[in-house]
């Protein structure tokens, strides 16, 4: 039976869901992962994926986001899906199309006992997800679930004290291979901040910022690890 993810609350259930780059961005990427390349094609490509998908179940979805934040949600997401790529290598940790299948169903299985009755496609664009990265969000929980199975020895802690723990744990391990990775984002579209690891816009990129908008929390663009 599919052990359900410890972390879809940072990851897609949110309710509210390197430093920005110190020199240039090669030109046409949108994000630059150690010898990787986002490029800001694949960024608009996936953009209008998911606004597509936006507009076709507009009526059944709040977005958690501004429309106008797109790109900076699908980036965040090509992001994060590198990094755990990274993590899978490091560990030496590989994922079958089956394991990727089993993580997309506990995500799925997690939304209804949230009482939620959207589907994952639904829960996806209201995230930043691009529907068509489903297959890769899968993989991505499935690589997390392994590295859990292992650090925990495949028995999820039972006090809220040792969850915390390991949570402590994979989250330092993520840091630093995200370190590692020399992460640069072209500050056309923000910088990292790695506590939700989200690409977020930087001052200078703010537009119009309403007066009396609730101050967010200050991001952090450096690695706290």
């Amino acid at each position: 039976m599919p052990r359900t993810p410890m972390k879809l609350a940072a990851v897609m259930l949110a309710a509210g869901i390197a430093a920005a780059a110190c020199g240039s961005v090669k030109l046409g990427a949108a994000a630059i992962t150690s010898n990787q390349r986002i490029s800001t094609t694949t960024l608009s490509d996936q953009v209008a994926n998911l606004n597509a998908a936006y507009q076709a179940h507009k009526s059944q979805i709040q977005l958690q986001y501004p429309v106008s934040q797109m790109p900076q949600q699908v980036l965040s997401w090509l992001v994060r899906f590198q990094v755990r790529d990274a993590m899978a290598t490091q560990h030496g940790i590989t994922v079958t199309p089956t394991q990727a299948e089993r993580a997309l169903l506990a995500i799925a299985l997690s939304v209804r006992q949230s009482g939620s009755n959207a589907t994952l496609t639904e829960v996806a664009v209201a995230n930043g997800l691009p529907p068509d990265l489903l297959d890769e969000l899968g993989r991505y929980q499935a690589i997390e679930t392994q590295l859990l199975d292992r650090l925990d020895g495949g028995t999820l802690p039972s006090s809220t004290a040792g969850q915390q723990a390991l949570e402590n744990v994979f989250n330092k391990s993520q840091c630093r291979t995200a370190k590692s990775l020399n992460i640069q984002v072209n500050p056309q579209f923000g910088a990292l901040d790695y506590s939700t690891f989200s690409v977020v816009l930087t001052p200078s990129g703010l537009s119009e910022a309403p007066a009396a908008a609730t101050p967010s929390p200050k991001p952090v663009l450096t690695p706290p690890c």
